[in-house]
């Protein structure tokens, strides 16, 4: 049975593509799931207003994140540790922590996208990236500072 993928399937190949397969495999599992049409001529121009809607919404959502992007290079948090002797921190400072320190800031990003290069485990300021679209990154400024006691 012929089929237009919906989707990039790794074993059957990218969107768009037409491919044929076992007729159950493609009425009991690719069909039902909205992996693929049935390639009628009709199916065929609702992929091509498919393409064109998920490429205006990556188009979209890049030009989004880059200006994230933009906003996110005038950005640094502050996070505050305890430390111990020799102003070593306990622990270290983590993408939760920061996600935190963002959102206080009205900046609201999944800690999967910040990407610490290395464990932060010293005072002091860091660039960490932030992955906000598979082509677009940012950068901000962490300054890791002493937690100050209330004595």
């Amino acid at each position: 049975m012929k089929v237009i993928l919906r989707q990039n399937i790794e074993t059957l190949g990218q969107m768009g593509d037409l491919v044929d397969v076992k007729e159950g495999y493609a009425l009991n599992y690719l069909i039902p799931r909205k992996y693929a049409y049935a390639a009628l001529k009709g199916n065929i121009v609702a992929l091509e207003e498919e393409k064109k809607h998920l490429t205006k919404k990556k188009e979209k959502e890049i030009v989004e994140a880059k200006k994230l992007a933009s906003e996110l290079e005038n950005v640094s948090v502050s996070i505050s540790v305890q430390v111990g002797e020799e102003d070593k921190i306990f622990g270290t400072v983590t993408n939760q922590m920061i996600a935190d320190a963002l959102a206080e800031k009205g900046y609201t990003i999944d800690k999967r996208k910040i990407e610490l290069g290395e464990q932060i485990k010293s005072l002091g300021i860091f660039d960490v990236d932030i992955k906000l679209h598979a082509s677009v990154s940012g950068k901000i400024k962490v300054w890791v500072v002493r937690e100050q006691n209330a004595e």
